[in-house]
């Protein structure tokens, strides 16, 4: 649940974005950009927040009216020394704090931090992560209330998806790139697990929300949806000509999350009641368009 501490939106006089390069944080800065924010990305090589000398750079860069949005990580944290890695940095943003506190903090977490359940997820569900990917956001969430003392915000995205993504995760993002370049699409299984997938525009505007309400708690970044894997690949297939082929691939392993993983935005639309995210179907018609012209 978020508390808005400025009922009225105002603009903070700076916002410091950590991992200004990166795809989430680099869509908040363009967001912030476009409503006439003053808006800096801090990120390797000027700053990098491994190397022993991170902390007081980054208490140097701070002014005490700042905002500072936190999604500077190395993900997915897939083994041990990733997750030491992301405890390190966050140690480095902590200990930037205690030096030169600022007015306002957003933590871009994850929902890799819930429990699986068989009912939608909200932000009062258990965080008991079963990934190391969780662990090491939910250790990053509970350093911060730890350490810094000043209003926190904790924004937990689902699986993000946008034209611009690097990372070419499975779903919208890797079907759309199959599609359009003519190539097969394949699935784990029939693609029958169901999913949330929120669009890269949604979790950027809800940033600028918490920033101008200078919310305090938790947001889910979710769409409130799910859809299946096969329905993404169907989508995408069709959207583009000669339409390709959909392949399944048996499993290696079990199906992630028992197949299904179904969140609740009820808190955020309310907290935002002019805010809504879109439907994958909108979503994912939007990046294939782009797609479409980008291929012209």
């Amino acid at each position: 649940m978020l508390n808005h501490l400025q009922l009225q939106q105002a603009k903070p006089k700076r916002v410091v974005v950590l991992g200004g390069s990166g795809f989430i944080a680099g869509a908040i800065l363009r967001k912030l950009h476009a409503d006439g924010i003053l808006a800096i990305g801090l990120g390797r090589p000027s700053l990098d927040l491994l190397k022993p000398d991170a902390a007081g750079q980054l208490a140097e860069a701070l002014n005490p009216e700042d905002t500072l949005v936190f999604v500077s990580a190395k993900a997915p944290c897939r083994n041990m020394q990733m997750l030491t890695e992301n405890t390190l940095m966050a140690e480095a943003v902590c200990a930037a704090l205690q030096q030169r506190p600022v007015a306002h903090v957003v933590y871009i977490s994850s929902d890799a931090v819930y429990k699986d359940s068989d009912k939608p997820i909200t932000e009062a569900s258990c965080a008991e992560p079963n990934s190391l990917h969780g662990i090491m956001h939910l250790t990053r969430e509970v350093a911060l209330r730890q350490e810094y003392s000043g209003p926190l915000a904790l924004v937990r995205p689902t699986l993000v998806y946008g034209y611009d993504d690097p990372h070419n995760g499975y779903g919208p993002n890797r079907f759309r790139r199959l599609a359009a370049a003519g190539k097969e699409i394949v699935l784990f299984g029939n693609g029958e697990e169901q999913r949330d997938h929120v669009d890269i525009e949604d979790v950027a505007e809800l940033v600028r929300l918490i920033i101008l309400h200078r919310s305090t708690g938790i947001a889910n970044a979710v769409s409130g949806k799910v859809v299946s894997f096969c329905e993404l690949a169907q989508f995408a297939a069709a959207a583009f000509s000669p339409k390709v082929l959909i392949k399944s691939l048996p499993r290696s392993g079990p199906m992630p999350h028992n197949g299904y993983r179904a969140f609740d935005n009820t808190a955020v639309l309310a907290a935002f009641p002019g805010f809504r995210f879109k439907s994958w179907h909108e979503g994912m018609s939007a990046i294939c368009a782009c797609q479409q012209q980008e291929n012209k």
